[in-house]
């Protein structure tokens, strides 16, 4: 049985693209190298904490409250949770010619995502009391 000819073309493509993207690296790797300017004297200024001429206050490592954290991935939840609300949106009209099952599972959706609205709020997990 032979192999066919496409197949192993189609591998070469690979193995040319990922050598070309090596030789790529190294050359801009190389040129790094010869042409960035390694900094000569280490001054107080350059290790601080902004080099842009602002001045700061107060220390870089303070710390943050873990409602911060936790507000910050709710919203990463809920954001995603909504961004799955857009499919559905776009072929509502066509499979609701089929039956209303997308009524049904949207609706779910829906309690699901009030579920967990409630169970947060209940928490308190929403306050930043």
């Amino acid at each position: 049985m032979e192999l066919p000819i496409e197949g192993s073309l189609n591998y070469l493509a690979i193995l040319i693209m990922i050598t070309i993207a090596v030789i790529i690296a190294a050359v801009l790797v190389v040129i790094n190298k010869i042409l960035g300017r390694v900094p000569r004297e280490a001054t107080r200024k350059k290790y601080d904490t902004y080099e842009c001429g602002v001045e700061y206050e107060g220390n870089a490592h303070q710390q943050f409250s873990v409602r911060y954290y936790l507000v910050g991935i709710v919203f990463l939840i809920f954001d995603v949770e909504v961004v799955f609300m857009y499919p559905w949106t776009l072929v509502y009209q066509t499979y609701l010619k089929s039956g209303p099952l997308i009524l049904l599972e949207m609706g779910l959706f829906f309690m699901l995502l009030l579920g967990g609205y409630l169970y947060l709020r209940l928490r308190g997990a929403l306050s930043w009391d």
